[in-house]
């Protein structure tokens, strides 16, 4: 679009115009400093006047020689083509009534938001792609209405290989303990303790984690859900492959293991431990680096 508006420009008188605006602002803020100094460094009240004249016209004669040079580079620069790439329609500005139906000024001012709506599309869709959560066939970039939905040869794993999964990630971690039992047949629920800070219970189905639940040490596991719990339901969104579910459990793990220092890590952003009466709950999913709920926006 840039090469377009370009065309009937001559680039290099552009940049000698610039120059020239750039020399005639100089020449204009001499003037005003002449003003503002006044007369000085002379002994006599004559030598002082004249002084200063013969100074003001040599800013002045300065000023109307840069105008001069800007007025004369402005004739070489040209205007812009307004010749853009939409076939017949450029026709329109031929018509005698411009202002009455300024249908091509329309036509371009649409053409120019549709350039720059497709270039932020772009810019919006790069972001996207590189985001792990993709959580539906579009997002994958197949439609459902295509080919049928088949089903993740990894939905299903034997018990024994999560069971190993997880005891892996249990000797990772000293100081958090993994217990894991299955009261509901082969899906499996963790207890993991961090310590003596905090109790989670993890969800499992296979190897994927469907819900977890995070109290207090001492907390009873029937009170009402806190920030903890949701920032680690957060985590389980982001922490989404697919592919790999053993490297989302041992991310998970990893994530939740920064909280064995909540006590104790101050907040990033503004150096508190407490705010509003509560610690640093949220922790970056890559840094890990510890923020109040507030101040992690």
């Amino acid at each position: 679009m840039a090469d377009v508006l370009s065309v009937g420009v001559n680039l290099e008188a552009f940049a000698q115009a610039i120059s020239a605006i750039q020399a005639l602002r100089s020449s204009v803020s001499r003037v005003f400093d002449c003003l503002k100094d006044g007369m000085r460094n002379k002994e006599t009240l004559e030598g002082r006047e004249k002084a200063f004249i013969a100074h003001f016209q040599d800013n002045l004669h300065s000023v109307n020689r840069d105008l001069n040079e800007l007025e004369r580079l402005s004739n070489l620069v040209g205007k812009p083509s307004e010749n853009h790439p939409l076939h017949n329609s450029g026709l329109l500005s031929l018509d005698p009534v411009q202002d009455k139906t300024p249908l091509y000024s329309q036509l371009l001012q649409a053409y120019k938001w549709s350039n720059k709506l497709q270039y932020h599309a772009g810019l919006a869709s790069g972001l996207l792609n590189q985001q792990s959560l993709k959580r539906s066939a579009n997002q994958m970039g197949v439609s459902a209405k295509r080919r049928p939905k088949a089903q993740p040869t990894t939905l299903v794993l034997p018990p024994q290989y999560v069971d190993d999964v997880i005891s892996r990630i249990d000797r990772m971690f000293p100081e958090m303990s993994i217990h894991l039992s299955r009261p509901n047949g082969t899906s499996a629920m963790l207890l993991v303790t961090l310590g003596k800070v905090l109790k989670v219970i993890v969800v499992m189905r296979s190897l994927f984690i469907d819900r977890t639940i995070v109290k207090g040490y001492s907390e009873s596991v029937h009170t009402e859900d806190g920030k903890v719990t949701d920032h680690a339901t957060t985590a389980l969104l982001h922490y989404q492959l697919p592919q790999m579910p053993d490297v989302v459990v041992r991310s998970f793990m990893t994530w939740l293991r920064s909280y064995i220092k909540l006590f104790q890590a101050p907040c990033q952003r503004c150096g508190k431990f407490l705010q509003d009466g509560l610690p640093p709950t949220w922790r970056d999913f890559r840094t890990l680096e510890a923020f109040h709920d507030t101040c992690r926006q």
